[in-house]
């Protein structure tokens, strides 16, 4: 799906790739309430694990080693020459345009790999509650998904994962102590950017980033 989609998202760029992405997971949400397999409005329910992983224990010992492998396959990604060609052409695109880097290609395998930890991350979550409903597909998922990587910070790996933490605690917490907990939480999550504008994981996850990748370098 993440291939389909990016064959058109990747000839776009900046604020116009946000919109692309936000529009079609409307899109995706308004066929979700309409199609009988999907279950309309009512969603798909009485998802559960295979009967190896049917426990608590060992379903979460199967999400650990998904979603901990699926960090570590593409932190590998992140330090490899893939990596940094698509750094480069974040970072300087005519730069990168010159060394012979085809935007086009690097984006759409990017865009792959993105909406397939996407899906490995959405089966979890599936198998997890026992049901998925239409309304998982609409802006609010995206918009959450997004203040998680820039509450982590933007540009590591470590960033998005400290961001989801902190974003489930706080709204769980704020959620049990408050009515107006979005306001709280609103407020909270401007505190956290104006004070920390690289994000929670951000300074030393960077860090952690070029030491390693001039020890390759240098090796």
């Amino acid at each position: 799906a993440g291939l389909a989609v990016g064959l058109i998202a990747a000839g776009l760029e900046g604020v116009y790739l946000a919109m692309f992405t936000l529009a079609f997971a409307g899109l995706l949400a308004a066929g979700a309430s309409a199609f009988a397999f999907t279950g309309g409005d009512d969603g798909i329910l009485g998802l559960h694990p295979p009967p190896p992983f049917a426990t608590p224990a060992a379903f979460y010992g199967l999400a650990l080693a998904l979603g901990g492998g699926g960090a570590l396959v593409l932190r590998e990604v992140m330090l490899s020459p893939f990596g940094y060609a698509l750094r480069a052409l974040r970072d300087a695109p005519a730069r990168a345009a010159a060394l012979g880097l085809s935007p086009r290609p690097l984006r759409l395998a990017a865009f792959t790999l993105a909406a397939a930890a996407a899906g490995l991350a959405g089966a979890l979550f599936a198998f997890l509650k026992g049901s998925v409903f239409p309304t998982y597909l609409d802006l609010t998922r995206s918009v959450e998904a997004l203040a998680m990587v820039l509450l982590g910070g933007v540009g590591t790996l470590a960033g998005p994962l400290w961001g989801a933490v902190a974003y489930t605690l706080l709204s769980d917490l704020l959620l049990a102590a408050s009515d107006h907990w979005r306001l709280w939480f609103g407020l909270l999550l401007v505190a956290l950017v104006l004070l920390l504008p690289q994000g929670l994981g951000g300074p030393p996850g960077r860090a952690r980033l070029s030491a390693r990748g001039r020890s390759e370098r240098g090796a």
